[in-house]
């Protein structure tokens, strides 16, 4: 009667089990304190091919008493893997019976050599069917060279593992099965939410009294003269809902000059003293798209508005180099902190530079695509666009990015009627219609991708008034940023002049406090209307506009699918919210399309970049309420780990 090699494993796995109450700790391939994890369920599974079981167990992460135990484990494992195979009890075709032969992956890169880690017993969200709602979901994923190689089951995977390869078990006490695509926030300003964090930061103060008591802390622990800068207060958050002035900035400022933008970055507040610099007074007349707001007795409030800020802009002392640097790394180390394995930014030019050191030097860890202001010279964005490898998968530039309109926040907005909350104030334009036309042409023909901010209905059309001219394509994936108020009429022109609108979801938790009132209910209706784009076939890419928002992506995700306030107390136009899958197709996939990057990343499939993420729930099926909670375990940017996070969720 010939010996059954699978009966040996059996008994062998038997063994293991016996050995579950010794405090022993495997490195991260442990469970429950025991070496229950990948060493038991392997053996459990099989002497696959190609599989060093013995080479599984890091004995350098071993509590040092039961060292020797672990070593005399892994010799003995190798020996009766060797002697078992030599006398022929296994062999790495053996099945108890035929119909156990596992199939070979359905998703497989032709390999050359074998997967540098494989992960695998998870809970693996491909992003396939994704935005159909019906998701493909595996339980391994094998890694190398920064790409996904394979997709399938534990079972198929495993297989394809070489004497080298690293198994990573995804079902253990101190690891999250639940693996998605890397997150791709599509609108982000690295650069202003590094220097906010450094400075005066006015992130969700309450009152004006809170922000006056920040600014004269900060101001008390500066140099003389030192300017106060920073800001992202919201006035709206406020009881009295009042913005403030010069004078309340005087009285905590001191001898600095201080100069604090609102939130969403299209007005500031400046205290006498940088009006002073600035050279402002009540006769100063504002530039084309920008207003000085001044008082009854005609002096200036301290209020400038759009292109006005401009003026004071231009007399701040910039940064330093390492100041720079370091409010750069704050900023990306949040994104990745969150999920986020590549963003689509607009900062500075000197930021980029920034990046481009960072990248140098082995030290950045988030994809980035920079964006050129639409505004500079065509000359100058030609040699920009230049001076980098625009092949370069991990920082290259990108669209142009312009300014149509300001905020609703700032009732800048460009709108077609005025705002219901303010009667004859139809927001700031930043370009005439010609002006516009003519620039979009010349720039369009020069290759460049453009992307217009726009906030108000005007602003929607006069942006596709400019794309739908001779010389610009449809198919060079235009896009209109934000796209809050849009004519149900223009929808169908996103569509039909090939135009991506590129969203923020979780501005709506942030505005639906007031927006309806500011827009009147029949505008509200088609305001942050995403299912309206999607049901008229334009793609959606989703990003946070950090740090107008915050960076989290999840809070938008929520947002999404409930159109709800985050304490589950109002709502806003529902209709419009859309499903659990279009919103991460959303946030992965259509931020991807957006930068000419779907055929590498939003996917964890044969070919695509390694970027993923590992979180502590399924973020497809938990409740929506839940995904607001949701804790980032690890990242990882081409199978690079660019994010260890707490191993527990908090």
């Amino acid at each position: 009667m010939r010996f059954d090699g699978w009966r040996l494993i059996a008994l062998v796995g038997e063994f293991l089990r016996s050995l579950e109450n010794i405090p022993l700790r495997v490195g991260r391939v442990a469970k429950s304190g025991s070496i229950r994890g990948s060493l038991r369920g392997r053996l459990l599974q099989g002497l696959k091919p190609n599989v060093s079981l013995a080479d599984s167990i890091d004995t350098t992460k071993v509590t040092p008493c039961y060292k020797a135990s672990i070593h005399w484990l892994r010799a003995g494992v190798a020996a009766f893997g060797t002697v078992a195979a030599s006398l022929g009890l296994i062999s790495a075709a053996q099945t108890p019976t035929q119909k156990h032969i596992p199939s070979p992956p359905k998703r497989v890169l032709k390999l050359d050599t074998p997967p540098e880690v494989i992960y695998f017993n998870g809970v693996i969200y491909t992003g396939e069917g994704l935005a159909e709602d019906k998701p493909q979901v595996v339980q391994a994923m094998a890694v190398g060279g920064g790409k996904v190689l394979a997709v399938g089951t534990t079972e198929e995977i495993t297989r394809l593992a070489g004497p080298k390869t690293r198994l990573r078990d995804l079902d253990t006490e101190t690891t999250s099965n639940f693996v998605f695509p890397g997150l791709n926030d599509a609108h982000t300003h690295l650069g202003s939410a590094g220097q906010t964090k450094l400075n005066v930061d006015l992130t969700g103060v309450k009152s004006l009294a809170e922000m006056q008591s920040k600014i004269a802390a900060f101001a008390k622990d500066s140099p003389a003269g030192h300017w106060l800068t920073g800001g992202n207060w919201d006035h709206t958050l406020w009881a009295q809902k009042t913005l403030p002035t010069r004078q309340d900035l005087d009285k905590v400022s001191g001898d600095h000059p201080a100069w604090l933008g609102r939130i969403d970055g299209h007005i500031a507040v400046a205290n006498s003293a940088a009006l002073k610099a600035a050279g402002i007074t009540g006769k100063t007349v504002a530039p084309q798209g920008g207003a000085i707001d001044l008082d009854a007795n005609g002096e200036p409030t301290g209020i400038l508005r759009e292109s006005a800020q401009e003026l004071v802009d231009k007399v701040v002392p910039p940064p330093s180099h390492d100041e720079r640097r370091r409010g750069d790394e704050l900023a990306i180390a949040d994104a990745v902190s969150h999920g986020l394995t590549s963003v689509q930014d607009f900062s500075d030019w000197d930021d980029f530079l920034i990046f481009e050191e960072l990248e140098k030097e082995g030290q950045l860890n988030i994809r980035i695509t920079e964006w050129l202001p639409f505004k500079d010279p065509l000359v100058e964005l030609i040699q920009m666009r230049a001076h980098h490898d625009q092949k370069d998968p991990m920082l290259h530039t990108g669209f142009l990015k312009g300014f149509m309109d300001g905020s609703l926040g700032s009732r800048t907005a460009a709108m077609k009627a005025p705002f219901s909350d303010d009667p004859g104030n139809t927001g700031l334009a930043q370009y005439t219609q010609d002006q516009l036309n003519k620039m979009v042409v010349e720039r369009a023909k020069a290759g460049f991708q453009i992307g217009f901010h726009a906030i108000g209905d005007k602003a929607a059309a006069m942006a596709l008034d400019a794309f739908d001219q001779p010389g610009v394509s449809k198919t060079a994936r235009n896009r209109i940023e934000h796209a809050q108020v849009v004519d149900a009429a223009d929808i169908p022109r996103f569509k039909r002049l090939g135009i991506i609108a590129s969203m923020q979801p979780n501005h709506l938790l942030t505005d639906m406090n007031w927006a309806e009132a500011r827009l009147g209910p029949k505008r509200a209706a088609y305001s942050y209307a995403w299912k309206a784009f999607l049901d008229a076939g334009v793609p959606l890419a989703f990003g946070t506009d950090y740090p107008v928002e915050p960076i989290t992506p999840f809070r938008g995700l929520y947002s999404a699918v409930t159109r709800m306030n985050e304490k589950g107390t109002q709502t806003y136009f529902v209709q419009n919210k859309i499903s659990r899958g279009q919103a991460l197709a959303a946030y992965t996939q259509g931020s991807a399309y957006a930068e000419f990057a779907e055929k590498r990343l939003g996917k964890l499939l044969p070919g695509y970049d390694a970027d993923f993420i590992l979180v502590d729930r399924d973020i497809y099926k938990t409740p929506a309420q839940a995904l607001l909670y949701t804790h980032v375990q690890e990242v990882y940017v081409g199978g690079q780990e660019s994010f260890a996070g707490d191993t527990k969720a908090k």
